[in-house]
C-alpha cells in the first residue's frame, strides 16, 4: 500500500524556514482547502513562535478555495478536534506536539474530529503534487472568523465525562507542568472546576519552552517531581508542548512511566466484553489486564490516528500508547492529555488509595527506551536485522519487534524525525536495558 510522503505519524512537521516552509504550508493549505471542498474549516494553534506565521499561510490558502475559516485560537490539539466533531466540521492544527521548540507542524482534522486517515493524506499530498488546487472566484474567496467558544466547549466537556461531585467532595491536591504549551490555561482551569488545590508551573504560554523541553520525559521534569517529592500533594501532571498526552507523577515523586499509567487507566475503566486497542508498542502488562478482566486487546501499529481508526472500526471503549496518549472512546477518538487526566482524578476519587500503591496492582514489567540517528533506509535497515537476528522470532505489525528468551524489542522508524526508536520490554530491569542496548549498539555501529 502506498504510504503518505509528507505526512508522517502525526502530520507533517519541520523546521521553519527550513523544511517547512511558508510555501510548503500554503500549498498543503491550499490542498486540504480542495480536498473538503467548500463549507467551513477550523484553525488553531499551539504557543510556538511560529505559529502565526503557518497559521495565516494555510488560512489563506484555504479561504483562495472558496472555503470559510474559522480561527478558534490557541488551544490543545485535543480541543480543535472537540470543535470539529461538535461542529460537524474538518480543521487543522499547527502543532509540533512534544517536538523542539523549532520545530512546527501541520496536522489535517477530519469532520468526526479524528485525524484523517492515510487514504485521505495521500489524496491531499497528490492534490498537492498535481497542483490541482481548487481556486475560488473574487466573490467566492472564503471568509476569516474567530470563534471564542471552543476553549469552553472542550473544558465543560473533559469535566462532564468523570464524577464531577465525587472529585469535588475529595479535593485532591495537584501539582501541574504545562511546560508553557497549549493547555497552560485550559488543564489547570479543568482542574480548579473539579475542586482540586491546584499548583501550576510552566503555565504561561512562551514559544521557546524556556522552562523544560516540551516533550515530558522524566529529565524534563525535574522541578515538578521536585515539589511532588515534599509529600504535600496527592498527583503531579504534565503535558507535552499540545496536550495531546499527559503523564503523572505519584505522590513520593515518582515518575510514572505511560504504559504503566494507560495499564492504570484502563484497568479501571473497562469491563467484561470491551475492546482496548493499542500498538505493538505498549507493554504486555496491559494484555494482562485485558485477560484478567475479559477484554478483547487488538493490537495496531504505531500512531494515534491508527488505534483511533482501529478504535471505530472496533467500537472500543478504550485505546492509547505508552508515550502517555490514551484515547477515551466515550468522548472522542483521539489522544486527550485533558481526558486523560481526569480519568486519573475519577480513579484516585473512587478507589480512594495513592497512585503508588494503585500500581502495585499493575503487573511489573519494565520497558527501556532508546533512539539511534537514521543512517541508512528504513528496508536496508529491516532487512540486515531480518539477517543478524534471523534465528529470532519476529513480528512485522510496525517495524520489526524481536522476541527474545524474556521479553521483546520493537524497532522502528519515527514517523517525525530522522531517527530509529527502540523500545524494549521484559519483567526483569536489568534484561530490558540488555536488551534494549544490544539493538541500540547494533544500529548505532551500521
Amino acid at each position: 500500500m502506498k504510504q503518505p510522503e509528507l505526512f508522517g505519524t502525526n502530520g507533517i512537521r519541520g523546521v521553519p524556514n527550513e523544511d517547512l516552509t511558508t510555501d510548503l504550508a500554503m500549498g498543503i493549505g491550499k490542498a486540504i482547502g480542495t480536498f473538503f471542498n467548500g463549507g467551513k474549516i477550523a484553525i488553531a494553534k499551539d504557543t510556538r513562535i511560529s505559529g502565526d506565521m503557518f497559521m495565516l499561510a494555510v488560512a489563506s490558502a484555504i479561504m483562495s478555495t472558496g472555503s470559510d475559516v474559522i480561527y478558534v485560537g490557541e488551544l490543545p490539539t485535543p480541543g480543535l478536534q472537540y470543535y470539529c466533531k461538535s461542529k460537524g466540521i474538518p480543521g487543522v492544527m499547527i502543532t509540533a506536539s512534544h517536538n523542539p521548540p523549532q520545530y512546527n507542524g501541520i496536522k489535517a482534522i477530519d469532520k468526526d474530529g479524528t485525524e484523517i486517515d492515510e487514504e485521505s493524506e495521500i489524496k491531499i499530498e497528490d492534490i498537492y503534487n498535481g497542483k490541482l488546487f481548487k481556486q475560488a472566484s473574487w466573490e467566492k474567496i472564503g471568509t476569516y472568523n474567530y470563534d471564542s467558544t471552543a476553549i469552553g466547549l472542550y473544558m465543560d466537556s473533559i469535566v462532564s465525562m468523570v464524577d464531577e461531585k465525587a472529585i469535588k467532595e475529595r479535593r485532591l491536591n495537584v501539582v501541574i507542568d504545562t511546560g508553557n504549551g497549549a493547555s497552560y490555561y485550559t488543564s489547570p482551569t479543568i482542574l480548579a472546576k473539579l475542586n482540586c488545590h491546584v499548583v501550576s508551573l510552566n503555565a504561561n504560554p512562551d514559544g521557546k519552552f524556556s522552562s523544560r523541553n516540551s516533550e515530558p520525559k522524566p529529565e524534563n521534569l525535574v522541578d515538578l517531581i521536585s515539589v511532588m517529592k515534599t509529600g504535600k500533594f496527592d498527583l503531579g501532571i504534565a503535558h507535552d508542548g499540545d496536550a495531546d498526552r499527559c503523564v503523572f507523577i505519584d505522590e513520593k515523586g515518582n515518575y510514572i512511566d505511560g504504559d504503566k499509567s494507560l495499564a492504570l487507566i484502563v484497568k479501571h475503566t473497562i469491563q467484561k466484553g470491551d475492546i482496548v486497542v493499542t500498538p505493538v508498542s505498549s507493554s504486555d502488562a496491559l494484555e494482562n489486564i485485558c485477560r484478567e478482566k475479559g477484554a478483547k486487546l487488538i493490537s495496531t501499529r504505531v500512531g494515534a490516528p491508527i488505534v483511533a481508526r482501529a478504535m471505530i472500526d472496533n467500537n472500543a471503549s478504550i485505546g492509547g500508547e505508552e508515550n502517555g496518549g490514551i484515547i477515551y472512546g466515550k468522548h472522542q477518538f483521539c489522544r486527550d492529555g485533558a481526558m486523560t487526566m481526569a480519568l486519573m482524578l475519577n480513579l484516585l476519587t473512587h478507589e480512594n488509595k495513592t497512585v503508588s500503591s494503585l500500581l502495585e496492582e499493575i503487573p511489573d514489567y519494565t520497558m527501556a527506551k532508546s533512539s539511534v540517528a537514521r543512517k541508512k533506509s528504513w528496508e536496508e535497515i529491516k532487512k540486515l536485522l531480518m539477517e543478524n537476528f534471523s534465528g529470532k522470532k519476529m513480528d512485522f505489525t510496525d517495524g520489526v519487534k524481536i522476541f527474545d528468551e524474556d521479553g521483546w524489542t520493537l524497532i522502528r522508524p519515527s514517523g517525525t524525525e530522522k531517527i530509529i526508536r527502540i523500545f524494549s520490554e521484559s519483567p526483569s530491569k536489568s534484561l530490558a536495558e540488555e536488551y534494549n542496548k544490544t539493538y541500540m549498539d547494533f544500529l548505532a555501529n551500521l
